[in-house]
Formats: structure tokens, sequence, C-alpha cells
């Protein structure tokens, strides 16, 4: 039996608080650290101490590594954060886990939010190809809704995770048992367009709508486990339209790019849920290509079922992004532009015919 790799901390004597500021010493401050393990130690500070870099950057610190001792200085605040970030993170392949930039980038970012906790970094799904970990508080909470609710909505704009991680989960209850088939759906609304101008057959028609669920499960799985598993019902890929008149049991069933269902059709989908299954429900509210005047399912559902036992709703934000750092600058400007204008409102709210009926109740 390993023994638990040791940590030793030795810090300088902090200051007293001034009663009566909350402004923070000046005067910087160094921690040491020294890692049990010296391979787990180069391990977490990267190739060319790339994972300290990134710290430094975050940070505003100074680390200096020799061999498997660390010098940190910096402000209070941000040399207490680096030590927990680094402790977190030895603990995390002391565990059998990976550390790369992602995990450390997913660390900065939680340490960073208010509330955020850097031992969700910590929370894993495991699938055939890829353990993956939140990268933001947000996330971390979604995939704990999952895991403790049998209906999760999860809202908010593109690059926050949140049909890959839907999926992921999804990948992970099917390869363990826990249920029998994986159910993706997505009405096939897109910018307007209707698939009966589209070229093809039924399927040639909708499989451009599904492929963002396609490319996720390839990423999951082994593209020879995903053909089978297609191929045997294990994972069935549909259009919304195809759910009614069905009950979803034992299944894990993903409502993707559901902004673009009305509420019948959502609450004809909500209804499919069967015996020990589990339905997620995915959107970005910003994204409608419904009809002007047409209420989205989606927030039509989230005002509805707030309430209600046994269901979670997730928001994501722009702080949630974890695409490409340009993601998350465009999708800031389109916000700030969006309030300006109010354009999403037609979509958020009861349209003009609903309103004047209310007035008249």
């Amino acid at each position: 039996m390993s023994k638990q790799p040791r940590l030793a901390t030795k810090a300088k004597a902090k200051p007293k608080p001034i009663m009566g500021t909350k402004r923070e010493s000046a005067e910087p401050q160094t921690a040491r650290l020294t890692f049990a393990d010296n391979q787990l130690a180069q391990a977490l500070f990267g190739a060319h101490s790339v994972h300290l870099v990134q710290l430094e950057t975050g940070l505003g610190v100074t680390i200096a590594p020799r061999g498997a001792d660390l010098a940190i200085t910096g402000t209070a605040s941000a040399v207490t954060m680096a030590e927990r970030i680094l402790v977190r993170l030895y603990d995390r392949l002391a565990q059998g886990g990976m550390v790369g930039t992602d995990e450390v980038a997913a660390a900065l970012r939680m340490s960073a939010q208010p509330g955020g906790k850097i031992s969700d970094v910590n929370v894993e799904v495991h699938t055939k190809r890829r353990v993956i970990s939140p990268r933001s508080t947000t996330q971390a909470a979604y995939l704990k809704a999952i895991d403790e609710c049998e209906l999760v909505f999860g809202s908010g704009p593109a690059g926050t995770g949140k049909t890959y991680l839907a999926v992921a989960k999804a990948v992970e209850l099917l390869v363990r048992g826990d249920v029998d088939r994986i159910i993706l759906s997505r009405p096939a609304v897109e910018a307007g367009e209707q698939l009966g101008f589209l070229p093809g057959d039924m399927q040639e028609k909708v499989d451009p709508y599904l492929r963002p669920l396609y490319d996720a499960l390839y990423d999951m799985l082994p593209a020879d486990q995903v053909e089978k598993r297609l191929e045997n019902g294990e994972i069935e890929v549909a259009p919304l339209a195809f759910m009614r008149g069905r009950t979803l049991a034992n299944a894990f069933v993903i409502l993707d790019e559901a902004q673009n269902t009305t509420a019948v059709q959502m609450k004809m989908f909500l209804t499919r849920l069967g015996e020990n299954a589990r339905m997620v429900v995915t959107g970005d509210l910003s994204q409608v290509d419904l009809p002007r005047g047409i209420r989205s399912g989606l927030r039509d559902a989230w005002d509805i079922l707030t309430d209600v036992k046994g269901i979670a709703f997730v928001e994501f934000n722009a702080s949630d992004v974890v695409r490409h750092p340009i993601v998350t600058r465009i999708v800031n400007a389109y916000d700030a532009v969006e309030k300006r204008r109010r354009s999403s409102a037609p979509y958020e709210h009861e349209n003009e015919v609903d309103r004047k009926s209310d007035k008249k109740s």
C-alpha cells in the first residue's frame, strides 16, 4: 500500500491586518512548498515549468522551483491562492489523475469566480477515450445537478460546455451500465431553413442538425464503438419530431438547442421521461431561430417548472466559456449590444397576443 504523498508548507509570518481597512499589505509575502514525490512534483510543474508560468501570469506571483521545492512570492492573497491550487493539483496527480494546461486554467478560473471551489476541478467524468473535468464553477454545479436530479436544464451562451458535458455524462452512465441507451435529440430549426427545402432523404436532411452531437460522441468513445452502438440502438440520434408518442425509460435523454422548441414541443418532450431515466435540456436563449413572436419552449419551461421538485436549473454566462479566449470576448460584445437593442425580448417573454389575452382575462 503506497504512502500518501506528504506536503510540507512553510511561510513567513504575515503581518496582522489593520482594523478598519480592507487594503492588503503591499509588502510581498513568500511561501515555500515541499512536495514529497519528486516525480509527481515535476508533472505538477509541467514541461519547462509551463504550469508554474500559467500560475504566475494568472495570479501575478513569482514562483521559483528547485527540485521538488517551490518558493512563491507575491501579495498575501495571491500567494495563498497559488498554494491552494498547487496543493489541489498535486493531490489530483497523487490520486492517478492528469494535470495539464487545461486543468491549471480551470483551477485559475474557479479561484477567480465568486463562490468558486478549486476542489471542483477534481469532479470528473470518465469515458472510454477521455477523463473530463469541469473548467468553471458553473460546469461543476451542472455535473453535480445531473448526478442528483432526474431532469436538468442548462442555459447559456455557446462554448460553455452544456451539451458536451451532458453527452460525457450520458456516455459514462451507459458504459457503467446505469442506463441501457442514450437518446440525443434536437429540433430541426436553424436560421430560418426548413427540412422540406433541403436535399436528400430524411436521414440526410436531419444529419447536419445533429452533427454536433455525433462529434461529442466520437470524442468520448472509439469510432467503432460509436458505430456499433448506433447500429444496435444503444445510442439513438433523432430530431425532436421523432419523440412524439414514446416513453423513454432506462435512458439518458438529451435535448440540445432547446431554445428552438415551441412551448407545445417542450411539453411533449418532457412528458416522454420514463422509469430510471435522466433528461438534460440545453439551449441558448440569445440564439432563438423561431419566427418572431413565438415563445421559446425553453423559456416557457424555465418559467413554469422553477419550483418543481427534482428539477435543476443551471445558468451559464460568458465567464464559463471554455473555448478560445476570443469566444468569450465575442459573447460579451454581442450581449452588450443585445441589451441595448432588446432584440431577444420577443423570445424571452410572451408575444403580443398572449399579453393582450392576459389583460382581457
